[in-house]
């Protein structure tokens, strides 16, 4: 799999990654902590923030399915988009383009 995160233009690749415990096992802020990736992530990933919103540019279907705790907590993030997440709760399953927000 592949995570590209933009504005950084960096790209990982990865089949399995040890869990940071930080977020959900595999989602794009575990992904983004086990590389030395700059996101934010306030409440340690347990959907309670949204300093770890994200915007998917690209390979949105490649991710796990929006819940409803994420979907109630988004509507509070500044800039939100038809593709926002929150990398916490956004389990990655294929490649991705991310966008990191600040």
């Amino acid at each position: 799999m592949k995570v590209t995160f933009l504005p950084l233009n960096r790209t990982v690749e990865f089949e399995s990654l040890p869990y940071k415990r930080h977020g959900k096992p595999g989602s794009i802020l575990d992904v983004a902590l086990n590389f030395g990736i700059p996101i934010g992530h306030a409440c340690g990933g347990n959907c309670a923030c949204t300093t770890c919103h994200v915007i998917i540019r690209e390979g949105e279907e490649n991710l796990s399915p929006m819940e409803d705790d994420e979907a109630d907590r988004l509507g509070y993030a500044e800039g939100i988009t038809l593709h926002s997440r929150l990398g916490c709760q956004a389990v990655v399953r294929g490649d991705v383009v991310v966008e990191l927000t600040s």
